[in-house]
């Protein structure tokens, strides 16, 4: 996959998504909190306030406290980025069920913010745009 500035620009283009689509700022209105991304070794730490994306940092970071972490490895964070993902990598539960992804933390927090992540991360993919 590609390189950690790679990544911070294909977040930073989530996060020009993100300003750009009211339904789901509407949707992140109540979630303030800090997600860990885990790709392979690499960690970057997205932190969400009002359901705006404020900050993205590179770890990784032994002092930053998250809520939940979505855990993968690039072959398939690039393939469920994909315009047109296969089966088991066309969702976040899907990586997780095909033995690609792992969720750690709060989950009760993702799941009452599941709509909102879900579309988010959907921003990653190729050609998806608002």
């Amino acid at each position: 996959m590609a390189d950690t500035s790679d990544l911070i620009v294909r977040f930073e283009r989530m996060r020009t998504n993100l300003n750009r689509t009211p339904h789901l700022r509407r949707l992140g209105a109540l979630f303030s909190e800090t997600v860990l991304i885990q790709i392979d070794d690499e960690e970057f730490y997205l932190f969400f306030d009002k359901g705006q994306l404020a900050r993205i940092e590179p770890g990784p970071s032994r002092k930053t406290p998250w809520r939940f972490a979505l855990r993968t490895d690039a072959d398939a964070l690039a393939r469920f980025w994909e315009p047109m993902p296969a089966p088991g990598f066309h969702d976040i539960f899907g990586l997780i069920k095909i033995g690609r992804g792992r969720i750690d933390g709060d989950i009760l927090c993702l799941v009452k913010n599941l709509r909102f992540f879900k579309e988010f991360m959907d921003f990653g993919r190729g050609e998806l745009t608002v």
